[in-house]
């Protein structure tokens, strides 16, 4: 076998020996050899089905793999540290945020190298890190005020999301060719973590983003079996929960759990990612145009439907169905906007718990215990709900698509909220930031996504809001105009002039005002990036 060619691009000579060591480039770079020509098949298919749908296709529950719906099989059981899933708290992998993570209290933390972690060459290898740091449990951080920071006895369970497989990892190049953010994530994690994990009695458990399709995950099954024999792990030890995000998957919930069944660990339900994977598949039709996105709640029919089918999926093979986040941010400045929003966090999370979800999402650490006493309330002492099997749940694919909301509305608030929501988001991000806090809620990249893809939306099939003024161009320039004059008024001149405002105003336009829709804006705002 020929020597890996592995070259590092790193901004300012970083090349961080401590992680990436000879040793770990040369795993990556042969999983990449492994990976990178299914890849490219899996993201042209991809481009196959948009076309498919631009010229009148759509989506259905797929005949050729009926009998994997029709006949009885179970995912593997998952290890003891990954049967209690009641609260899993999500946030990116700087230092302070996985030691204040996994002492939350919550059953689980995800550490994301997704949505919520802007994509620097520091940002992800130090954030690797610091995850192996946290595994060896030598982790700890000063803040500038003095207070020190370290992990308790008992912390969460650790799991990690890579990216998704349309991104690359321009910083590290194989044979030429840039890496798959996916498995450089993935590969450095797993590489330096695996061993050590499963000799402290847990295991290298991951969150799958963005997939599309079950043959994604037969090649996220092929990579798990790979490093597993690579290191000499043993079968099934690694464990995986996929995130039902985009459309499609959503009609191949059952033949994903199948193609991981030696590794799965569940599926999780999103939110923005799902909205906005509805406008970027089928947005250019006008039975497919959502409402301002505040009325597009998880109790609306279709988000109902789908939520329910995933955990009457879920249960039937033995998989953990787990519910969305609750994003909000405790305001101690205001007891009544804390208030007022816990009680909505409550109602979430006891709609979940009923429904049969085994656990659920939250972004703060002070969302923890209100989310937990709901579930503790409904499993009582059950570490989950998989006995919940759902049997009067019927979706159909029509039920599935029918985007329809009695009463709703795209109003100047709406259209308001997407301008200068996407671009505070935007400018965050190209700031190093991928999880903002922006109006007591905090952010990752689907609300900018899902806030542009509106936007694009609305433009595009010339909808007039509630207010009368007809969505054009001029109309988001106007508002854009409008919104970061009141950004600039509240944040003063020096901060905006230093926050990269105005080019993040450039790449939502790119992303929101173009006439053909662009599949993600991460895409060319990681060209924004060192």
């Amino acid at each position: 076998m020929r020597t890996v060619e592995a070259e590092i691009r790193a901004p300012g000579a970083e090349g961080f020996p401590d992680v990436l060591t000879p040793e770990a480039l040369d795993f990556l770079g042969r999983l990449h050899r492994e990976v990178e020509p299914t890849r490219l098949e899996r993201l042209a298919w991809r481009a196959e089905v948009a076309e498919r749908l631009r010229s009148g296709g759509t989506f259905h529950f797929l005949s050729g793999t009926a009998d994997t719906r029709e006949k009885d099989w179970r995912v593997a059981d998952v290890p003891k540290d990954l049967r209690v899933r009641k609260v899993e708290i999500t946030g990116p992998t700087d230092r302070k945020m996985v030691i204040n993570a996994l002492n939350s209290g919550a059953s689980v933390y995800m550490a994301d190298f997704e949505d919520a972690n802007t994509p620097t060459w520091r940002n992800m290898v130090e954030g690797q890190r610091n995850l192996i740091d946290a595994v060896e449990r030598k982790i700890s951080f000063k803040n500038p005020d003095g207070r020190e920071y370290k992990l308790n006895d008992e912390i969460a369970t650790l799991v990690v999301r890579p990216r998704g497989w349309h991104l690359v990892e321009r910083h590290l190049l194989i044979d030429g060719v840039p890496i798959s953010g996916a498995v450089f994530d993935f590969g450095l994690y797993a590489f330096h973590n695996a061993r050590r994990l499963l000799e402290r009695g847990s295991g290298p458990y991951f969150y799958l983003p963005k997939m599309e399709s079950h043959r994604e995950a037969r090649l996220w099954n092929q990579i798990f079996d790979w490093t597993e024999d690579e290191l000499e792990l043993g079968r099934g030890k690694i464990k995986a929960t996929v995130l039902v995000e985009v459309l499609p998957l959503a009609f191949e919930m059952e033949e994903t759990l199948y193609e991981l069944r030696d590794h799965s660990a569940g599926l999780n339900a999103g939110r923005w990612d799902y909205m906005f994977s509805i406008i970027k598949k089928l947005g250019d039709r006008k039975e497919f145009i959502l409402p301002d996105r505040g009325q597009v709640a998880m109790t609306v029919p279709f988000m109902r439907a789908y939520t329910e089918l995933l955990v009457k999926t879920c249960h039937k093979r033995g998989a953990f169905a787990l519910g969305g986040m609750a994003a909000f941010i405790p305001n101690r400045r205001d007891p009544a906007v804390t208030e007022t929003a816990l009680a909505k966090v409550h109602d979430d999370k006891k709609r979940e718990a009923t429904d049969g979800f085994d656990g659920t999402w939250v972004a703060h650490p002070d969302l923890v215990e209100t989310a937990m006493s709901e579930f503790d309330r409904a499993l009582g002492k059950r570490p989950n709900q998989l006995d919940r099997q759902r049997p009067e749940v019927d979706v159909t694919a029509e039920q599935l698509l029918d985007v329809r909301i009695p009463g709703g509305t795209i109003t100047d608030a709406g259209l308001r909220t997407n301008v200068s929501v996407g671009i505070q988001y935007i400018a965050s991000w190209l700031r190093g930031t991928g999880a903002a806090a922006i109006n007591n809620l905090m952010e990752d990249a689907a609300t900018a996504e899902i806030s542009r893809s509106q936007v694009w939306q609305w433009i595009h099939h010339g909808v007039s809001l509630a207010e009368g003024p007809k969505v054009t161009a001029q109309l988001v320039r106007d508002v854009e105009r409008e919104e970061l004059a009141k950004i600039k008024s509240a944040v003063g001149d020096n901060s905006f002039a230093k926050g990269r405002y105005d080019e993040a105003r450039g790449i939502f336009d790119d992303v929101a005002l173009s006439t053909e829709f662009k599949e993600f804006l991460t895409i060319p705002a990681y060209n924004h990036l060192d």
